[in-house]
């Protein structure tokens, strides 16, 4: 039976849906559209890039786990009201194609003051648009194939959107493996950022040969964070570094990463390969770790 869309009202107002495959909302409930622009959009530093985008040049998105296309929406919505004239690239990679449709036959965007709604409907309903400011493609399939497609092409993003349903839910879109392959088509004065804050993800993150810090919480407690090659520290410095808590969270058995050698693993196989690795590891847990940082006063 084909899975239902019943829009699911957020609190700033915005809707979103709930996914009865990965038994999770495809965004918080604090604000769906609120996370687009503060998760993504503002920590990859788009209204400050549109500003100073070379003549000629584009700005170029990869947006993993295109959804209900809300992350691409704000970063159109973004860029285009700092320079109207920028020329942007967009590549969403989408499991299942009846998710961003379903957003647009519900009218889910009534809200948003938005002026591209005919855009994603084109995108949505044949995966591609093309004219003079913008090329865009979603790539549909299992994110860990097409991938490769983003590679292949020598896509290289100005910001990657990584935001997938949660590490417990959907693990094979956050194994080392996997991010692994995302970090190579970042630009190397790119930024990535994503919603979570699991040690396991930051690790996968910093094994890939990248640099993270916390971005600021948004609607809840948790931070979301933000990833750039080493030779673009500077590009962090609006950012929060990573508390000592969340440091020492790095070195618990929380971090230890997700993996999936192949690339072709079910979700219970990686779950199960991650509990096996945490259950023979000589590193303290996370409960053992918060009675430290109890007993230090530092906080999580």
């Amino acid at each position: 039976m084909p899975e239902q869309f019943i829009p699911q009202s957020t609190a700033d107002g915005s809707f979103t849906f709930f996914s009865e495959e990965f038994e999770e909302s495809y965004h918080s409930h604090f604000g769906a559209r609120q996370e687009s622009f503060q998760k993504f959009v503002v920590p990859t530093q788009l209204s400050q890039r549109a500003t100073k985008v070379a003549k000629g040049h584009s700005i170029r998105i990869l947006d993993v786990c295109y959804g209900l296309g809300y992350n691409t929406a704000a970063a159109l919505q973004t860029i285009w009201r700092q320079n109207p004239n920028c020329r942007i690239e967009v590549i969403g990679l989408e499991f299942n194609p009846a998710v961003p449709r379903a957003a647009l036959s519900h009218n889910l965007y009534g809200d948003w003051d938005f002026e591209y709604l005919d855009i994603l409907t084109k995108l949505a309903s044949t995966y591609y648009v093309e004219n003079d400011n913008l090329k865009a493609s979603l790539l549909i399939g299992d994110a860990r194939t097409t991938i490769r497609q983003v590679l292949a092409d020598s896509f290289q993003a100005d910001a990657i959107f990584l935001d997938p349903f949660s590490p417990p839910q959907c693990p094979q879109l956050w194994t080392i493996e996997f991010i692994g392959l995302v970090s190579k088509c970042l630009h190397h004065e790119g930024l990535l950022a994503t919603y979570s804050c699991s040690a396991a993800v930051r690790t996968a993150l910093l094994l890939s040969g990248l640099i993270i810090a916390s971005t600021p919480p948004v609607g809840r407690k948790t931070p979301g964070t933000v990833a750039a090659h080493p030779a673009c520290l500077q590009l962090l410095n609006q950012q929060s570094p990573l508390s000592t808590a969340e440091l020492e969270h790095l070195h618990t058995r929380a971090a230890i990463p997700y993996r999936d050698p192949s690339l072709q693993d079910q979700a219970q196989i990686i779950l199960e390969r991650r509990r096996q690795e945490q259950k023979s590891s000589t590193l303290e847990t996370t409960s053992q770790a918060r009675k430290r940082w109890s007993s230090r006063n530092i906080n999580t």
